[in-house]
């Protein structure tokens, strides 16, 4: 079973930065995907970014293009989001998503329904 493990979040001011990290363990994820979601209160989950583990492909919303990105470290298991130049609409829960099921993240890679396991979110909170 696929276990994802997010760290990183807390509180940063609005033009500074943050970096999340996304632990994954239980499977090889050399030949599959990542992504990046966030939930801000009293608003629908929304895509943020995604990428084949390998770095060949990646995504970013328009909100956050030129701002964050996401890489991995294979050494470690881990997938990273770096989030600079942060704005107070960037507030949110931040959650990690897999998908080893390549086919089907090609199709939805800025959908929840191209990926099968999800992180328990971390909170990222930018003041004004």
């Amino acid at each position: 079973q696929v276990q994802l493990v997010e760290s990183g979040g807390g509180l940063a001011q609005a033009g500074g930065s943050l970096r999340l990290s996304c632990v994954v363990s239980g499977r090889t994820f050399s030949s599959s995907a990542m992504g990046w979601f966030r939930q801000a209160p009293g608003k629908e989950r929304e895509f943020v970014a995604a990428m084949r583990w390998s770095g060949s492909t990646t995504y970013y919303a328009d909100s956050v293009k030129g701002r964050f990105t996401t890489s991995t470290d294979n050494a470690k298991n881990t997938v990273y989001l770096q989030m600079n130049s942060l704005k107070p609409e960037d507030t949110a829960v931040y959650y990690c998503a897999a998908s080893t099921d390549i086919f089907r993240w090609s199709r939805w890679p800025r959908m929840e329904t191209g990926y099968i396991d999800w992180g328990q979110g971390t909170q990222v909170t930018v003041s004004s």
